[in-house]
């Protein structure tokens, strides 16, 4: 099983943040030339990149079963001996998905002034469903904060 790496620094152009979620990346299933497959997210960093100020910013992470209009980014491989990623990525959603309700998996308010990382515990990650377009949409929101956030994930094919 191979890592991999991906942000929504990799492609596309960012979106301000709203009062509702923007989805910053999501990692979901697709057919292809080969079979559907699982991914196993291990790894959550999320961060707000704008002029840093005392407001909050909610981050998420829930599932989806679509997705939305965005840019499809690969996500690069850890070991730069592996094969390229075969699951699909997608970056800085212009039009959101269907979001799964009360799928929250992560969930976690910051200062605008923080960062926030997530490590799941052993046997602990997120899976990608082998369900076409289905997966793992990661999000923020903010009642005060308009500028962009990032959000990096680090997973298992």
């Amino acid at each position: 099983m191979s890592k991999y790496a991906i942000s929504n620094g990799n492609a596309g152009t960012a979106q301000a943040l709203t009062t509702t979620y923007k989805t910053l990346l999501d990692v979901t299933a697709a057919t292809g030339a080969t079979t559907l497959r699982r991914a196993w997210i291990y790894d959550l960093m999320f961060g707000a990149d704008g002029t840093a100020a005392d407001n909050v910013v909610v981050y998420k992470a829930d599932r989806q079963t679509t997705t939305g209009t965005r840019t499809v980014a690969v996500p690069p491989p850890l070991d730069a001996g592996d094969a390229a990623a075969l699951i699909t990525v997608g970056v800085n959603t212009t039009i959101e998905p269907i979001v799964t309700a009360a799928t929250q998996l992560v969930e976690i308010a910051v200062n605008q002034r923080a960062s926030y990382r997530w490590v799941a515990a052993p046997a602990g990650e997120l899976i990608v469903p082998a369900t076409n377009v289905a997966g793992i949409g990661l999000r923020a929101k903010s009642p005060a904060y308009t500028g962009t956030a990032t959000a990096t994930a680090h997973l298992v094919e």
